[in-house]
């Protein structure tokens, strides 16, 4: 018999799992990917801009520096899942 391909973690069975709560349906799931995915890209963003600045957010570092933060605008990106709107 062949083995599956799809092996997961035991940290990836746990998201299973948690993916899986209050799920009734396959268009439930994957409505919980695009939030998850959105989120991910909203949180590689955050520490991008915290690397660029060199410091984090609401630090008071960045008073008066000419170089701070001023705030967030939605944006839509397009993926595998489709549209999802994301705070950047």
């Amino acid at each position: 018999m062949k083995q599956s391909k799809n092996i997961l973690t035991d940290k990836e069975m746990e998201l299973v799992n948690l993916l899986m709560q209050d799920c009734q349906s396959t268009g439930d799931i994957q409505s919980k990917l695009k939030r998850l995915f959105a989120g991910t890209i909203e949180q590689m963003l955050e520490a991008e801009m915290q690397d660029h600045l060199g410091y984090e957010k609401n630090s008071i570092e960045g008073n008066n520096s000419g170089n701070s933060r001023n705030g967030y605008n939605r944006k839509t990106i397009i993926s595998d899942y489709g549209e999802s709107e994301i705070a950047v």
